[in-house]
């Protein structure tokens, strides 16, 4: 009779634990698709800022270059037009980040990174610890007191 009951609780404790381990997956897999989730969002509302900014930024470059081309015409000063030099830089910039391939050099630069030079991700001193946390919080702390 013991042995009946003790191998009913051995299944059940171990139908429980893969429960646990598929549960604990399970709510890994959401975490990782939500994170995910996150990160391209907040990446779509970064080039959608990017894209609206364009167009107040390309409003002004182009009333800059009417406004400094008809000052150098007028003042026959090729001189004025030298702050269009900046201006186009600043403004090709936000094109290739709006509308261009600007992202994609990025992530390209990124995983080039990742795979060849990953010495230059580790955080100074390692990385941190709950031991070091600790340290810091009872270092701190105004509260503690130490035994």
């Amino acid at each position: 009779m013991g042995f009946v009951f003790s191998k009913s609780m051995s299944d059940s404790l171990k139908a429980q634990q893969e429960f646990m381990a598929m549960n604990s997956r399970l709510q890994l897999e959401r975490q990782l698709l939500m994170q995910n989730q996150m990160r391209e969002r907040q990446t779509a509302m970064q080039i959608a800022w990017t894209r609206e900014f364009l167009k107040y930024f390309g409003a002004f470059f182009g009333l800059a270059a009417v406004g400094l081309t008809a000052g150098a015409i007028k003042k026959k000063n090729p001189g004025v037009l030298l702050p269009i030099v900046p201006l186009s830089f600043i403004f090709a910039y936000q094109y290739d980040m709006g509308y261009g391939t600007l992202m994609q050099r990025i992530k390209g630069e990124a995983e080039n990174i990742l795979d060849t030079q990953s010495i230059l991700l580790e955080l100074p001193k390692g990385p941190l610890t709950y031991e070091d946390l600790e340290k810091i919080r009872k270092s701190k702390s105004k509260f503690f007191i130490e035994k």
